[in-house]
């Protein structure tokens, strides 16, 4: 059984029901104080039939091991990830996906998943190894929009971008050498990008079957932006291109080549 803990990460799984919920424990301190917010959670859970039990707020810090849970804590199947052909049958014109190879802190990862809802992304996919949980702390730092997200855990990264080139998909790497600019390249096409790891960045293997990589331009004095910053300024760039692209007016030229197309499906 894992849990989740906050206002908001408890609130976001109650509405996805993408997985079980055994019950919520509410910190008996919290409880006898009104809160608007805490009461529409407690409503929403009642009207879903989810058991609601009370404690004293250290034992919600035990089951959480720390006390930034906000007072409740939700009790919640594991997660059952998606396969990558779950991700390729999309229903979405453009598909638009995001790749992790090696986000290992909570909190980027968190922060990624909060950035690709936000950004419509159409799924995230993750290696089974050299990877951050899904944990209780990766769902409070996604502000709950990791319970949103669809997710598929795969084997061997290299492998599942190599399978997606198969499916007309353009593999799109970050990485501070890379050009062009991340604003100069056609996001309005099948696109996966991928982000390395908060270290070392992309692995060479992983580098070498991308397609494009791409830069974001420095002004000061760093060379780089963290990983879920960086990924957060392409996924919505990504997102105004679309955006623009799919207004009254006509659009700009294609910026894909003919097929068959060089340097996809290798």
């Amino acid at each position: 059984m894992d849990v989740l803990y906050g206002l908001h990460p408890v609130e976001e799984a109650l509405r996805a029901g993408t997985r079980p919920l055994d019950h919520l424990s509410v910190a008996r301190e919290r409880e006898a104080r009104r809160d608007p917010r805490m009461d529409a959670l407690l409503e929403l859970a009642r009207a879903k039939g989810i058991r609601i039990a009370t404690e004293p707020r250290d034992q919600l810090t035990r089951h959480c091991k720390t006390d930034a849970h906000q007072g409740i804590v939700a009790f919640v199947r594991e997660r059952k990830f998606l396969a990558l052909e779950d991700l390729l049958h999309s229903p979405s014109p453009n598909k638009f996906f995001l790749a992790l190879d090696g986000v290992e802190d909570p909190h980027n990862l968190g922060a990624l998943l909060r950035s690709a809802d936000g950004a419509g992304i159409d799924g995230v996919i993750l290696p089974e190894r050299r990877s951050a949980p899904l944990s209780a702390v990766t769902a409070k730092s996604s502000a709950g929009a990791s319970e949103h997200v669809r997710i598929a855990q795969v084997v061997n990264i290299t492998r599942s971008l190599e399978a997606m080139k198969k499916h007309n998909i353009w593999i799109v790497g970050l990485d501070e050498r890379g050009t062009p600019n991340y604003t100069d390249f056609d996001f309005r096409q099948d696109v996966c990008l991928v982000l390395g790891s908060e270290g070392s960045g992309l692995h060479d293997l992983v580098k070498r079957t991308c397609d494009h990589l791409l830069r974001i331009p420095m002004a000061g004095s760093v060379s780089s932006l963290n990983v879920s910053v960086a990924g957060a300024v392409v996924m919505y760039e990504a997102m105004r291109q679309r955006r623009a692209g799919n207004s009254t007016q006509p659009p700009p030229p294609e910026s894909k080549p003919p097929k068959p197309r060089k340097g996809l499906g290798s």
